[in-house]
């Protein structure tokens, strides 16, 4: 029997970072995988963790695991899928590391993904967009820092991760302002910036004062800002923006959904659907092209090219003897 742990352990130490160069939020959402999948499988053979063998991890208990996430956690498709993508990269890794498990985990990479929905993408109309970057208030250190936060994520179309990630150095105000965004994927990609949004930059950058961490928004504790630091901020600037904008309060305000906003604003005003690619940092078109079945402007333009087939006009002609009567008898009274 083989010892699950010291494998884990190089494919989170080695693989990973080192051989494959994933990011820290891939290695993050893996290391949640395998805490899931072990914590299921200790439970199930009543077995510690740390000591878990590796011929234990079989493709029935990977298949049972993923139906345990749906049924007790109500994860969807998508979820399910991402955690069996943490798994099946593992197996790679195996197949060469450990030989002797070469059949056991061709049967788990044999496990399919699941078919999502495809709906389409949350987004924010362009008042609901004004409103919610309207409430921050810019009167103290935390509004100047939160109004710049917002315009920068929405602008840009950022990530949380690359919101988080920013560092002063990769912000730019001469001679034009811009960032430096690091993206998914080790991608890096350069945008420009809205007269507006360098404003709110310049106002945080005038008040952030000397902080020793280099990441360009800090939390109130003045370091980095993260994830979970920046979504409840969203949060609370929502609930004020639905004051303003009642609507708000129909929709679910996530990060993504800003990133969803700025993309399809680009897209309304460019019409081309690289130049939203390389906006938001894609590294497939296909994964751009859902933007294009929620906006109704790309419709509506195929609408207009197309000539619609003419159809014949005139009266309606009674078929039915009953019908025929009626009409009749209704003509006879006029």
């Amino acid at each position: 029997m083989t010892a699950l742990a010291p494998h884990l352990t190089a494919f989170f130490q080695e693989r990973l970072p080192v051989e494959l160069r994933a990011s820290v939020n891939t290695c993050d959402s893996y290391a949640y995988a395998f805490k899931l999948l072990l914590h299921y499988t200790s439970k199930r053979l009543k077995v510690i963790p740390s000591r878990l063998e590796l011929e234990q991890i079989d493709a029935p208990l990977v298949v049972a695991f993923l139906n345990d996430l749906q049924a007790t956690r109500a994860n969807g498709s998508s979820s399910r899928n991402v955690r069996l993508a943490a798994i099946k990269s593992f197996m790679h890794y195996i197949e060469y590391r450990v030989p002797s498990a070469l059949e056991q985990a061709q049967r788990i990479l044999a496990i399919p993904m699941r078919k999502t929905d495809t709906r389409l993408v949350r987004h924010l109309t362009a008042p609901e967009i004004q409103a919610l970057l309207a409430a921050p208030r810019p009167v103290d250190w935390l509004g100047i820092r939160d109004r710049a936060m917002l315009h920068l994520t929405f602008a840009a179309g950022l990530r949380v991760s690359e919101l988080t990630g920013l560092r002063l150095d990769d912000l730019t105000l001469h001679p034009y302002a811009s960032v430096l965004i690091r993206g998914k994927g080790r991608r890096e990609r350069s945008l420009p910036l809205w007269k507006e949004t360098t404003a709110t930059l310049r106002a945080w950058l005038a008040v952030r004062g000397t902080v020793a961490a280099p990441e360009l928004f800090v939390n109130s504790r003045r370091e980095p800002m993260t994830r979970d630091g920046f979504e409840y901020i969203l949060e609370k600037h929502v609930r004020t923006a639905i004051k303003r904008c009642p609507s708000l309060a129909n929709k679910h305000v996530s990060p993504h959904v800003l990133r969803h906003s700025c993309a399809l604003i680009v897209l309304e005003a460019t019409k081309d659907l690289r130049k939203v690619s390389l906006w938001l940092g894609h590294a497939s078109m296909q994964t751009t092209e859902m933007y294009t079945r929620a906006d109704p402007s790309i419709k509506l333009e195929a609408l207009n090219a197309v000539t619609a087939p003419k159809l014949r006009t005139g009266r309606f002609r009674a078929t039915d003897k009953l019908i025929a009567f009626l009409t009749s008898r209704s003509l006879m009274r006029t």
